[in-house]
């Protein structure tokens, strides 16, 4: 009788019925990423702008500040027509990000804002966390609590940084190791 083979990629989760994890990219290739800015931030900005000059594509749609299901819409129709590998979202952009339909694309949050903003409450395997201990607008706690209720092991958080803006070099590092898999 053969063996039956199965991806190593499927995973089971709580908000879907299958997630297809990819693979990180391989070393040098550019990558397609939809970067979710935060409440009252500007698209242009620190982050985005560093992923851009290691030679990926950053998608960068402006979110209503205001309305959050609008800037959900609007993600959301950046994710449908240009199919990224990474949605990045930071602080608010993380809670529109939590709460996008994101298919096989990995998830990069920055000080989530899942407790004020959306209804998602886990994230799915493979979500990479991106916080600071000491950041005074999102509690570092609720990157642990999310952390916590989505499952995920604890090298899935991201520890670095010396404020909510994460602008730094060390946290940029972070964030560019996160994006392309390899941290």
């Amino acid at each position: 009788m053969g063996k039956v083979l199965r991806p190593q990629t499927t995973v089971r989760t709580n908000r879907l019925p299958f997630c297809e994890v990819p693979e990180t990219q391989p070393e040098g290739q550019p990558m397609k990423i939809l970067y979710l800015h935060g409440w009252n931030s500007v698209v242009g900005g620190v982050k985005p702008t560093y992923l851009k000059s290691h030679g990926h594509e950053v998608i960068e749609p402006a979110l209503d500040h205001e309305n959050f299901e609008a800037a959900i819409r609007t993600a959301q129709a950046a994710f449908d027509q240009h199919q990224p590998q990474v949605v990045v979202g930071s602080s608010r952009g993380g809670a529109v990000a939590l709460n996008l339909k994101s298919g096989s694309a990995r998830l990069v949050l920055i000080c989530p804002a899942w407790k004020k903003w959306g209804t998602a409450k886990t994230v799915k395997p493979g979500t990479k966390i991106i916080h600071c201990r000491a950041d005074d607008v999102v509690p570092f706690g609720d990157s642990v609590e999310l952390l916590s209720k989505s499952g995920l092991p604890e090298t899935s958080l991201i520890e670095v940084g010396r404020d909510h803006r994460l602008a730094d070099p060390e946290p940029l590092e972070a964030l560019l190791r996160a994006v392309e898999g390899r941290g």
